[in-house]
């Protein structure tokens, strides 16, 4: 992705055209004074904290559109901030895609803009996250402290993760973190999800420092196993290469976002029969590098 195409620019240029004097003026100084704060609280656990210093930067009184035109206005720059990422032709591929649905998306301009939406714009053109592929996206820069891990094992669950996670030395490194983007399933399927896991192979083998990669979800619950089997692979596949998984227990959103997209699983959560749990899996970067690298050995294998 050497630039944007011309529709891409002038999609993202119209969001900005659509704001008066004032509100511009506004969003170019926000567009400067945002970056830093942004990016030093990118590796924070708080996910919107970047999304948060925009916020300031804008000031009291902010409006969605001027919020559209912020992330319109930083996506004219994405090619050259990704270049500057020095990012895996892996992750590169994906930009035009990932530009094409933002363009479409600001450029619709629905109100509210949704605050996770808008968590999620601020850090993708900052290059704070990246594409990992056509639904999933793959943050820089996440901890993973030990205390989750510990009350895993205290909690009844195992000791196994936490012998894991010492031989990663995961404690003083950060770590990738996958978040799936509700605008665009197209690749929530098994495939979908190895690219995405491949994705993060290939920016571990470009990063060194990096622990591996980690993501967090009620969809990696093992009771998903028997109750929606199809799913089973979200959590089985990373396991199989080297993964491990941390309770983290119950909470409204996991069984809010359960019950969403299957009758059997909100009739069971409704009735008390099953309460979803979030679950931390945690890929070390030696393991998924090897599983990447086995992957890509047997997709030659079954072309050939």
């Amino acid at each position: 992705m050497e630039r944007l195409t011309p529709t891409q620019a002038a999609a993202f240029q119209a969001v900005l055209d659509r704001l008066d004097a004032a509100e511009r003026a506004r969003v170019e100084q926000a567009a400067t004074a945002a970056v830093r704060p942004a990016r030093e609280s990118a590796s924070h656990w708080n996910f919107d904290l970047p999304a948060e210093a925009a916020d300031a930067a804008l000031g009291e009184g902010a409006t969605d559109a001027m919020r559209r035109g912020l992330v319109a206005r930083w996506a004219l720059d994405l090619p050259a901030t990704a270049r500057d990422a020095d990012l895996p032709p892996e992750v590169m591929e994906l930009y035009p895609y990932w530009i094409d649905k933002l363009a479409e998306f600001l450029t619709a301009g629905a109100d509210p803009y949704d605050r996770d939406y808008w968590a999620k714009d601020v850090r993708f053109v900052l290059v704070l996250s990246v594409p990992g592929a056509r639904t999933q996206t793959i943050d820089l820069s996440s901890p993973l402290g030990p205390g989750q891990i510990v009350r895993n094992g205290l909690g009844g669950h195992g000791w196994a993760p936490l012998m894991a996670y010492v031989r990663s030395a995961g404690w003083n490194k950060p770590w990738l973190e996958v978040h799936t983007e509700a605008r665009q399933l197209e690749d929530f399927n098994e495939a979908g999800w190895d690219r995405a896991w491949a994705t993060a192979a290939a920016i571990c083998e470009r990063r060194p420092e990096l622990g591996g990669m980690i993501g967090s979800s009620w969809f990696y619950d093992p009771p998903l196993e028997t109750i929606s089997p199809r799913l089973a692979y979200l959590r089985l596949n990373p396991l199989k290469g080297g993964a491990f998984i941390v309770h983290q227990g119950p909470a409204p959103i996991h069984s809010e976002r359960a019950a969403a997209s299957s009758p059997t699983r909100r009739a069971m959560i409704e009735s008390g029969e099953y309460v979803p749990s979030g679950w931390l899996v945690a890929w070390p970067r030696a393991e998924l590098i090897a599983w990447a690298k086995g992957r890509a050995v047997e997709e030659v294998r079954e072309a050939a």
